[in-house]
């Protein structure tokens, strides 16, 4: 665990309280950097710029990306822009997410980050196997603290619009992945907690970010780097905060 870094941001929103550690670093975020084209692509839908029927292509070379997902492995070369968002959101599908962003193209994805206040948190390529020179070192990098603002938006309706910021928390809902930050809180009695989450793992990288909401509502941004091989620690720390963001969203607030 000595190597292992670990950032962290939590927020109770109904009353300001703040858990933070590091936050303001700039670190690689692996696919919790989809959330920032899940926000754009929920824009377009919701400003009439997309159409969720509108079909999507799949290339080879999308097939062809690793990872997570399943979209590859499926015999339908089309998806709708809706499923394409779904699939980003719940599986983290990597073709999923490179079909994305070639419709919608990475400045569009930029700006609405910037336009949210993240000034150092960005989408900076495509998902890639691997990265040779003259590539994006990483496909996102950021800080917890700006992310953690950005799931206080979404939570609150200031991401875009209230009606962006539903669509893409009801995404996010599904998530199917709860291993990390989320781990603690998936352990309690069905209905205690509601969960909103986006998770990353890369080598040497995990990572997560959400919105909990028990008797008090908390979003958080906690990711945990480590050398390659070491990302055992980064879990159990990321679960550490976890019951964290669990106690502060079982206790009622104490008012504004």
């Amino acid at each position: 665990m000595s190597e292992v870094r670990t950032h962290a941001s939590v927020h109770r929103l109904d009353d300001g309280t703040r858990r933070e550690h590091d936050a303001g670093a700039v670190v690689a975020l692996a696919s919790v950097g989809k959330v920032l084209l899940l926000a754009e692509v929920a824009r377009g839908l919701v400003q009439g710029d997309l159409d969720e029927a509108e079909p999507v292509p799949l290339t080879d070379e999308d097939r062809a990306v690793g990872g997570t997902g399943m979209l590859r492995a499926l015999s339908p070369r089309t998806w709708t822009v809706a499923d394409l968002a779904v699939a980003v959101a719940t599986v983290s599908d990597n073709a999923a997410t490179n079909a994305l962003l070639r419709r919608i193209g990475l400045e569009p994805v930029r700006r609405l980050a910037r336009q949210q206040g993240l000034m150092r948190t960005s989408v900076h390529d495509r998902i890639r196997d691997q990265r040779g020179p003259g590539e994006p070192e990483t496909f996102a990098s950021g800080t917890v603290a700006e992310l953690a603002a950005f799931m206080s938006d979404v939570e609150s309706g200031r991401l875009v619009s209230a009606d962006v910021a539903r669509r893409v928390k009801s995404w996010m809902t599904g998530n199917v992945d709860r291993s990390l930050v989320a781990d603690p809180i998936s352990r309690e009695p069905p209905g205690a907690f509601g969960v909103a989450n986006k998770t990353g793992t890369d080598t040497g990288v995990r990572a997560d970010v959400g919105i909990v909401t028990g008797a008090s509502t908390v979003a958080y941004a906690v990711v945990s780097t480590a050398p390659p091989g070491g990302e055992a620690g980064c879990v159990v720390s990321l679960r550490e905060w976890g019951e964290r963001v669990a106690r502060l969203a079982a206790e009622p607030s104490s008012g504004p």
